[in-house]
């Protein structure tokens, strides 16, 4: 499956389109519409009816819905036709491709109302980053350990079903709700990109000319440096997403310049700077194997996954850990919403730095 629209990077993200149309669309989920229909309600899907807006970005916004005909709460996200860069449809289609792996969510409508692409979904909780802040920015070891097995198996699915995701971050893994509260999901595929062909098995060309696609503070030290991403970098910024839990502030966050196009040089210029032992120091050793290992991938070649997780399972037992998926949001008596701040837009803090 090609990507029809260009592949976007974050350097570029900075438009902000509005849902068409928006105004309508809030004032009859506010109940203020004063349509010639007379409904007070926003339904899409012919089923699926909107009840408030729950998160998004710049490129489209996420809702709370709720399916009329069983009560079952949805999430709900738009995309107005006139983006600049539509994703929605692609992501639908990538989304399709995934269906059934653990920790996909279960696609349950796409399709093209009122000059909006819209995608109904599962509904889900609480991103990583969200839980972050809940807890101080600052998880335990257990916890680290702890979601760095869920998410080694997430990404590893998606490659195995010939994707790679190009943005891995805390915003992009939510914690499920109800029965799947202690499950992570991965989320968020406008920027994934196919990396093999099903029949050939045929890896994309290496390339040296790219644009950066994805969130700068968690990209690879290749994707900085204009190379064509593969598995590789997918597993490398998953470690720094790792470090930054561990740490609660990555070295190259906060950098200071007069233009967007500097900064980006500056964080990759300190990215490069800091030696795998430098950023892991402090911590286990089996954080600093984990990234010397993953930059040390070929382009084309496939990361041992079981290795990687083994890493952090050895790691775990001989810390006397129980897996017993008592996190550290588990332990703190008031939990987050678990509307609050799911399911952000793939676009949203694109440029956190």
């Amino acid at each position: 499956m090609e990507k029809s629209s260009t592949d976007r990077s974050a350097a570029t993200a900075d438009e902000t389109p509005k849902l068409f149309p928006a105004k309508t669309l809030d004032a009859m989920i506010n109940g203020t519409s004063s349509s010639s229909s007379g409904s007070r309600e926003a339904i899409v899907g012919n089923k699926y009816r909107l009840i408030r807006r729950i998160g998004g970005g710049s490129f489209g916004e996420i809702y709370l819905g709720i399916n009329k005909t069983n009560g079952e709460e949805v999430a709900v996200k738009i995309e107005s036709n006139k983006s600049r860069h539509p994703q929605l449809l692609y992501e639908s289609k990538v989304y399709r491709i995934l269906q059934g792996g653990i920790g996909i969510a279960h696609i349950k409508w796409f399709g093209m109302e009122a000059e909006n692409s819209i995608l109904v979904m599962d509904l889900l909780g609480p991103s990583l980053e969200d839980l972050f802040n809940f807890c101080s920015r600052r998880f335990s070891m257990k916890t680290v350990l702890m979601l760095a097995d869920q998410m080694i198996g997430r990404i590893e699915f998606v490659h195995v079903k010939n994707f790679i995701h190009r943005d891995i971050k805390p915003d992009n893994f939510l914690m499920g709700i109800g029965r799947h509260c202690n499950k992570l999901f991965v989320i968020d595929f406008g920027l994934a990109k196919k990396f093999r062909d099903n029949r050939t098995r045929l890896h994309i060309a290496y390339r040296e000319d790219k644009s950066l696609t994805g969130t700068a503070r968690y990209a690879s030290v290749n994707a900085h440096l204009g190379i064509e991403q593969s598995r590789r970098d997918d597993m490398e910024s998953m470690g720094y997403v790792l470090m930054y839990f561990n740490m609660g502030k990555l070295p190259w966050q906060g950098m200071k310049a007069a233009t967007k196009k500097q900064k980006y040089e500056r964080i990759t210029e300190k990215k490069m700077a800091y030696s795998v032992e430098q950023l892991c120091r402090n911590y286990p050793a089996e954080f600093s194997m984990y990234l010397s290992y993953c930059r040390g991938l070929r382009f084309d070649e496939a990361p041992d996954y079981m290795y990687l997780r083994q890493l952090f399972r050895i790691l775990f037992r001989t810390m006397h850990y129980q897996y017993d998926y008592t996190f550290d949001w588990t332990t703190l008596k008031n939990k987050p919403n678990s509307v609050s701040g799911s399911q952000q837009d793939s676009t949203t803090n694109k440029n956190s730095l």
